[in-house]
């Protein structure tokens, strides 16, 4: 452009800024249409499109949650057994040192399986509750070696088509009842409501846990996955509460002060050895006044000490260092007879105040770990100490069960907006919704129903409406949550601490019913909705149900992708027909791989 004298104009220089500007906006405009064209299918799972009726509906305000429906393809035979977080074919990449490698050890998400596990080959619907307590289905847990190695205990015997388990175990070949019965001379609070709940370390096919279920204490059995003797499988086949576990590196799952008992029968925990590590996490989880169980080595070595290939001095000495560690972290020796001992956790402060001493070991706790913290949180060699200030946290202080159930627990005080009007309400909430659940799945409450999980529970309030029932409930606080899973544990119910962006520390087909209240809502900012749903099947039985209780932007999801999964989902209103609440009732379908013969 010229003056009109014929002189150019001097370049503007906000104009050649415009320009350079708009050239810039297009550029990247053209590359980002270009990279969804390339990239748009990375880290897709849609393995088959259907009808376009069959997708998620658009325009709703969360966002970008489309969902086509997908077939899921089948996982090998080989997988019929497969626990994601503790999978023996990953245990050659960690220690040996104090069995870490049976520890949780999650796959990283490039070798996470998206597949359906399959299984095994005449897998058959399991023996319905109470039978299946003495027996089960030989092809559903496939595994002899427990018959063939421990055949003179009485673990289990293989007969015909069915394994039956006597009730027999190394420290009671000659039946549990008769090992419970002594017991209950030697702790008579255990006869009164008065404990309610317990964990068995080490606890073998769980007879132990399934006996005293007759007698009202709720125990969680705890094993570490085993090649061969498949012992939390055996337990979950027989309807009886148990996980995958193991006292090594790390936390157990559970908040501290919650066991009213623990049991260790021939467990063969190293108690003494690592600074007391393993019994301090006992005392950790065991509420003060409870009681610690022990039954094999060294207890009686002056009658056994010959059947354990060891001397009598030894046995002695095991004894003698067992009996002083004990002492030091405030427990008492409160009975002991024949090849059983109890100690008592005290739950007076005087003796807590003695660790104070510099001197002392174990120490006292002061590191500035929580005493609840349970999620990967490393053991450490030190007493936590129980807060005395909480009067109504003593065994003794609690009410008897089953009163216990619908009492406001202390500690709810403890949790963010707790208190005993909000547990009340609650409470009162979840009776409601039981019945309306029981309308909608009348399954509920029969013989189809035995091992129940609530997969994000607050204070138990749906396990508490199901008290009456033939069945128990796994109730899982997320490790992201507030901890309200003390409630839980005082009330005199069961659960663990999970974080469901990972596997469940449990077997394949291991409980009839999942429950989920708005867990999608609350953790699908975190955890990929697809893995939750696989990990939902691989832990539900066939046959199984799953109610779902979510806005209706999450169950149509949840319904689409339930397709590919093989299960059969319905819709139905909620108690009080809110309009952005929905329910959904799945089941899923018995089928088998197409290995199998």
């Amino acid at each position: 452009m010229k003056h009109k004298d014929g002189k150019p104009f001097p370049p503007n220089k906000n104009s050649w800024k415009v320009q350079v500007g708009l050239m810039v906006v297009v550029l990247c405009g053209l590359s980002f249409y270009l990279g969804g064209i390339f990239c748009s299918e990375k880290g897709s799972f849609v393995t088959k499109e259907v009808n376009r009726e069959d997708e998620t509906p658009r325009g709703n305000s969360a966002g970008s949650l489309q969902t086509k429906a997908s077939s899921f393809p089948e996982c090998s035979a080989d997988y019929q057994d497969y626990t994601p977080c503790t999978d023996p074919r990953r245990w050659k990449r960690y220690g040996l040192h104090r069995l870490t490698f049976m520890e949780r050890h999650c796959p990283p998400n490039f070798e996470r399986k998206e597949c359906l596990v399959p299984p095994p080959d005449g897998y058959k619907v399991p023996i319905r509750w109470p039978k299946s307590k003495n027996e089960c289905w030989y092809r559903n847990v496939p595994y002899d070696w427990i018959n063939k190695q421990k055949s003179n205990q009485h673990w289990l015997v293989k007969e015909g088509e069915k394994f039956i388990f006597p009730g027999g175990g190394t420290m009671f070949p000659n039946g549990v009842g008769k090992y419970v019965d002594l017991m209950e001379d030697l702790i008579p609070e255990m006869k009164d409501g008065t404990i309610r709940t317990a964990i068995d370390t080490g606890c073998g096919v769980a007879s132990w846990g399934g006996d005293l279920l007759d007698r009202g204490i709720l125990t969680v059995s705890l094993a570490p996955r085993d090649n061969h003797e498949a012992q939390v499988q055996f337990a979950l086949e027989r309807g009886i509460p148990a996980v995958l576990g193991i006292i090594s590196t790390q936390r157990l799952p559970f908040p501290s002060n919650s066991f009213d008992m623990a049991h260790c029968s021939r467990c063969l925990i190293p108690w003494t050895e690592f600074g007391g590590v393993y019994l301090l996490e006992v005392h950790r989880i065991l509420r003060p006044g409870g009681f610690w169980v022990l039954s094999g080595p060294p207890v009686n070595y002056e009658n056994r000490w010959r059947g354990w290939n060891t001397t009598i001095e030894e046995q002695r000495s095991d004894y003698e260092k067992l009996q002083d560690l004990l002492t030091s972290m405030c427990f008492k020796l409160f009975n002991k007879k024949d090849d059983i001992a109890v100690w008592q956790k005290l739950s007076v402060n005087s003796c807590y105040r003695k660790l104070d001493n510099p001197d002392t070991y174990p120490p006292k706790c002061d590191d500035g770990t929580e005493p609840d913290s349970a999620w990967y949180t490393p053991l450490r060699p030190c007493v936590v100490v129980p807060n005395p200030g909480a009067k109504k946290l003593k065994l003794n202080a609690l009410a008897k069960w089953p009163e216990r159930l619908h009492i406001a627990p202390e500690r709810v005080s403890d949790v963010r907006g707790g208190s005993a009007g909000a547990f009340k309400h609650d409470d009162s909430k979840w009776e409601v919704r039981a019945k309306h659940y029981k309308k909608l799945l009348p399954a509920i409450g029969t013989d189809k129903i035995r091992n129940v999980m609530d997969m994000n529970t607050l204070y138990g309030g749906f396990a508490a409406a199901l008290a009456e029932d033939p069945l128990w409930v796994m109730n899982v606080v997320s490790s992201y949550a507030a901890n309200t899973l003390s409630v839980v544990y005082d009330r005199g119910l069961i659960g663990a601490f999970h974080d469901w962006c990972e596997a469940f520390s449990t077997y394949p087909r291991t409980y009839d019913l999942l429950h989920l209240d708005n867990l999608f809502t609350a953790e699908s900012h975190r955890c990929e909705m697809k893995y939750v749903l696989l990990e939902m099947d691989r832990i539900l039985r066939p046959n199984g149900y799953a109610i779902i209780r979510e806005s209706s932007y999450f169950t149509d999801i949840v319904a689409t992708m339930a397709k590919g999964m093989r299960w059969s989902c319905r819709q139905e209103d909620t108690e009080y027909a809110v309009q952005n609440e929905k329910i959904l009732i799945c089941q899923k379908t018995l089928w088998y791989s197409k290995e199998s013969s």
